[in-house]
């Protein structure tokens, strides 16, 4: 593992680990914002201050204390899983009811995370490992989707998208294959840079958003006014925080698998509760709730730099952005067909560490079969036919709508189940054994 790194290492590591999860970052306050009826002012202190949370709550989790931070190379954003309840509950009951509902999912999660610490021992190598597993194949087609230019744009699959998305793919991998040490590392920041240039000499770059976005801004708490507490979005917000910490043990796993670092119950109670405090923060600013972001985990996984020292740049790099707009703006001037081509690797790599960390499975054992076949039929098949539980009623839809919490709550579930049977009849065998022994003698 690697400890000590320059800081001018460190800084540029970290504007890797920030531009992979840039659009992810960006494009929440965006869908939210839109579907909510923000106006362009509101838009961009969503923006900003969804940017300065992710950087707090990053650091959060690699200031690792007696109660809180995991300390692994994790980074946080915000949580896509959220989205769809926080314009439900803007829409019904206005934007104070959504971040008083944010604020008491955090304190949930602050007092109940030795609680959650306990479950670790729900996550065997054939459940962690089909979680990863299913936490790569749940991003590929939204990476994909970005290769050809993304979902709702006009040029989706042209040829100027493919070529630039391939284009970057073939960058990186020329990288990784040719680089050396501290080069190597830099591969996809590398394909990024080169990606968004050749765009450039292709189609000239609308610098307008840089030159209107303002120098600094001050995050306001509240900004939205004094947060409400109703009991309907409350309960929601809730389950919104349990599929995120469900999300968080996947993604905690396989970086300790990555990194060598084996989580103790206490690791993950610190881990799951400055998770809770970053949604208790989001509340108080008005932003959104927080977890882990597993694309992050592809380019720990694909750089091998490990060190926390580029999680912490990552961190004071997405604090800058949001407090700096201008600086944030020439972050979305990256083609999404580019960022597609970087993610896409990253994606696949995610897919690896779950193959990986399956390979020490006894595949001899057909409970292990059953629960690999099942959890990524399922988490798969919801990801790519989202409408498979439309008809369910709206909060268990959420809880179930989601391919990877679909797949990561069957293999839970069905390891535990099958878990139970097999010791039960290891037991039975134990007792025959032992009276037919009594009988002997």
């Amino acid at each position: 593992m690697i400890d000590k790194i320059s800081k001018p290492k460190a800084a540029s590591l970290g504007l890797q680990h920030v531009l992979a999860m840039y659009a992810g970052a960006m494009l929440v306050p965006i869908l939210v914002g839109g579907a909510i009826g923000l106006n362009s002012t509101q838009l961009a202190y969503l923006i900003a201050i969804d940017l300065v949370t992710c950087g707090i709550a990053t650091l959060l989790q690699m200031w690792k204390n007696r109660f809180f931070g995991i300390g692994l190379p994790v980074v946080l954003g915000s949580s896509f899983v959220a989205v769809t309840p926080m314009i439900a509950i803007g829409t019904n009951y206005g934007m104070t009811a959504i971040y008083g509902a944010i604020i008491a999912a955090g304190l949930f999660l602050i007092f109940f995370a030795k609680f959650f610490s306990k479950i670790l021992k729900l996550f065997p190598p054939v459940v962690t490992g089909t979680v990863v597993l299913i936490i790569g194949l749940s991003l590929i087609p939204t990476g994909v989707k970005n290769m050809a230019g993304g979902a709702s744009s006009p040029s989706f699959g042209s040829a100027e998208n493919l070529m630039l998305s391939i284009g970057t793919l073939f960058v990186i991998l020329l990288v990784q294959y040719f680089g050396k040490g501290y080069v190597k590392s830099l591969a996809v920041l590398i394909g990024i840079i080169v990606g968004t240039a050749v765009y450039g000499f292709i189609n000239p770059i609308d610098f307008s958003t840089v030159g209107e976005a303002s120098w600094f801004h001050l995050p306001a708490p509240f900004y939205f006014g004094i947060p409400t507490f109703e009991i309907g979005p409350i309960i929601t917000m809730l389950i919104v925080g349990i599929v995120v910490m469900i999300e968080s043990t996947g993604v905690f796993l396989a970086l300790s698998d990555i990194t060598k670092q084996k989580l103790s119950p206490q690791d993950m109670e610190r881990g799951y509760r400055a998770e809770g405090i970053a949604f208790l923060l989001g509340g108080i600013f008005n932003a959104f709730p927080y977890n882990t972001f597993a694309q992050n985990v592809g380019l720990v996984q694909m750089s091998g730099v490990k060190s926390r020292s580029v999680t912490v740049s990552a961190g004071v790099i997405l604090v800058c952005l949001g407090l700096i707009p201008k600086i944030a703006a020439l972050a979305t001037l990256i083609p999404t067909a580019v960022l597609g081509g970087a993610t896409v690797v990253m994606f696949g790599m995610i897919v690896s560490s779950g193959i990986k960390m399956l390979s020490t499975v006894d595949f001899a054992n057909q409970n292990n079969l059953l629960v690999i076949a099942c959890s990524v039929s399922l988490g798969l098949g919801a990801t790519v036919v989202p409408e498979l539980f439309s008809s369910l009623p709206p909060a268990l839809k959420m809880l179930v709508g989601d391919g990877l919490i679909t797949g990561s709550l069957t293999a839970i579930f069905l390891n535990f189940v099958l878990s139970l049977k097999h010791s039960k009849k290891e037991q039975l065998k134990v007792s025959e054994t032992s009276l037919v022994s009594q009988g002997g003698n």
